[in-house]
């Protein structure tokens, strides 16, 4: 097959490793035989994919067609919708003169890829399958970036049911997803829950990275790290600084969190590690994307967090199948999926969202419990091999698609 492949951030191992899934897919699609043909921007490429409007290359064996859009998890809400129209706009061009295809594949965020994606399909009269990543426009409205019943709010819930429905199948990342697609009145057979995936040969168990550990001042304490975004949807800057004080309070000197990541709430949490003192909270900032895995096996615990909202249950991320893969003990915050896993794996632990005295304790529970932690990271790992193997989920998509393909032909 010939797969048009439509991602606005594709990313590689060295620019992204949170948005690698598209890029690692299309390398084992390759291996597979077929051949792709990816639609993205530049914002997640090196420098010399923006020097032009339109970028054609190759990485890695993929075809890539880029259009010059910039984005940052710092712009602001008017300004993001408009690197999406950029993009979208850019990209229908693209995806509908990359020549002929059998079938082309778009993946979300945001929910605007799905329009390239389906009028390319359209013209080149090839199925349409259609990932979902996130249940947009949901999160922007619960979230307060959206307004239910505002002109935006509904224009782009008329455009999810539209992506939803023009789609020969549809990909969700996690069985919260999926109810949500179906809800819209998709058929359940024609939605497939693909998970995000554990990458078992970047993220592996291992002995804490020294000159890490000597670099963060993590010393021999018990480490709670988090590495990822810290923005509002996250919610690190609410639970983790009180969490942090009330172990100060007890003293559990012994503890230590640390955060790697950036975001609009990182500079309340340096008002709150200066302000109560914080000496057990340790703001890295932004670390260079190949250390992440060196970070991942320098903690004792592993945290997956994120703010009090119904739509946030229903999230795959990336940072909890990184931790499952080093073998770490995962705490998570939401009473959705994620919480399920943990507990009936016995692979971490759950505490309410914005919990600190939770987290605390959870924290002190596991700092004095070796038995427990080291049984949790085996369980971690154990569950990574057996259900989240990225090989294993390239294969299911590539099945999807083929059925798409296979079901068109048969018309």
């Amino acid at each position: 097959m010939r797969i048009l492949y439509v991602h606005q951030f594709f990313a590689t191992r060295e620019s992204d490793l949170g948005l690698i899934r598209s890029y690692e897919f299309s390398r084992r699609m390759l291996a597979e035989g077929h051949q792709v043909v990816m639609v993205t921007s530049s914002s997640r490429l090196p420098a010399e994919w923006s020097r032009k409007r339109f970028t054609p290359g190759e990485i890695d064996g993929i075809e890539v067609r880029a259009v010059r859009v910039s984005y940052s998890n710092y712009m602001g809400y008017l300004r993001r919708i408009w690197s999406f129209l950029e993009f979208m706009f850019g990209a229908t061009y693209l995806a509908a003169t990359a020549g002929p295809v059998d079938v082309v594949f778009a993946t979300s965020t945001p929910l605007t890829v799905g329009i390239p994606g389906w009028a390319a399909a359209t013209l080149k009269r090839v199925p349409f399958v259609f990932e979902v990543r996130d249940l947009w426009p949901e999160a922007a409205i619960q979230m307060g970036a959206l307004k239910r019943e505002g002109v935006l709010g509904r224009v782009a819930k008329g455009l999810e049911r539209f992506l939803y429905h023009r789609s020969a199948q549809v990909v969700a990342l996690s069985p919260g997803m999926v109810d949500g697609v179906v809800a819209e009145g998709v058929p359940a057979e024609r939605v497939h829950m693909i998970p995000n995936c554990c990458d078992l040969d970047l993220f592996v168990p291992g002995d804490k990275d020294a000159e890490i550990v000597e670099r963060l001042g993590l010393g021999d304490k018990f480490v709670v790290g988090y590495a990822g975004a810290v923005g509002p949807s996250n919610a690190v800057h609410k639970s983790v600084p009180q969490a942090a004080k009330l172990l100060k309070e007890r003293g559990r000197d012994d503890i230590v969190f640390a955060i790697v990541g950036d975001g609009k709430c990182l500079p309340e949490m340096r008002r709150l590690k200066d302000e109560w003192q914080l000496d057990n909270l340790v703001l890295a900032g932004s670390m260079p994307k190949g250390e992440i895995p060196r970070f991942t096996r320098s903690a004792d615990l592993l945290m997956t967090l994120f703010e009090d909202k119904p739509i946030l249950y229903t999230n795959s991320p990336n940072k909890f199948f990184d931790g499952l893969a080093t073998g770490k003990p995962m705490l998570v915050n939401s009473p959705g999926w994620t919480k399920d896993l943990v507990e009936h794996n016995e692979c971490g632990v759950y505490v309410p969202p914005n919990d600190a005295e939770a987290m605390a304790s959870a924290v002190i529970r596991l700092a004095d419990d070796p038995a427990l932690l080291e049984r949790m990271g085996r369980n971690a790992r154990a569950l990574a091999e057996a259900q989240f193997d990225r090989d294993e989920q390239a294969r299911r998509v590539l099945d999807v698609l083929q059925t798409a393909v296979g079901q068109a032909r048969g018309r």
